[in-house]
């Protein structure tokens, strides 16, 4: 086991952007890009970004991005986890309403990315998504912000 010797910054800067993204229904949308063009815009060097999808039937993931039958996979674990053929209580908005708040719940609503020199820390087969779990379409809106060093 080893380690890389510690690298201390002072942050200087907060930045803030909401990203508004027009899903087509149930999916995954790579994000990676988007978040990447937000450092470089604030001239991110080292510190964190932190993504937040502000809806409670989409979520976050980092997933793989090399083999689109990882998405088709967890697409398919998904509905068998929270599936709309299922008596929920809650459907005012429709059979996939209920799951689509289930899903959200064992995702997640938020990430983390360690950013460093400017750029995301991601692994080399790494990619940031929203999931939209509704059928329909929808605009949702991720908050990015970036706490660190910049210039």
């Amino acid at each position: 086991m080893s380690r890389s010797e510690p690298k201390s910054v002072t942050a200087d800067a907060v930045a803030t952007s909401t990203l508004t993204v027009q899903t087509v229904g149930a999916g995954f949308i790579d994000l990676t890009r988007e978040a990447a063009k937000f450092l470089a815009d604030v001239f991110a060097r080292d510190g964190s970004l932190t993504l937040f999808v502000r809806h409670t039937s989409a979520s976050l993931t980092i997933q793989e991005n090399a083999d689109p039958s990882v998405l088709v996979d967890l697409t398919t674990v998904l509905d068998r986890m929270a599936p709309q053929a299922f008596p929920w209580t809650h459907d005012a908005e429709g059979p996939d309403d209920m799951p689509a708040h289930v899903r959200t719940m064992l995702t997640a609503t938020s990430l983390h990315v360690p950013v460093l020199s400017g750029r995301m820390a991601l692994g080399t087969w790494q990619a940031i998504y929203l999931i939209e779990h509704r059928a329909r379409p929808h605009a949702r809106e991720v908050v990015l912000q970036f706490v660190g060093k910049a210039g």
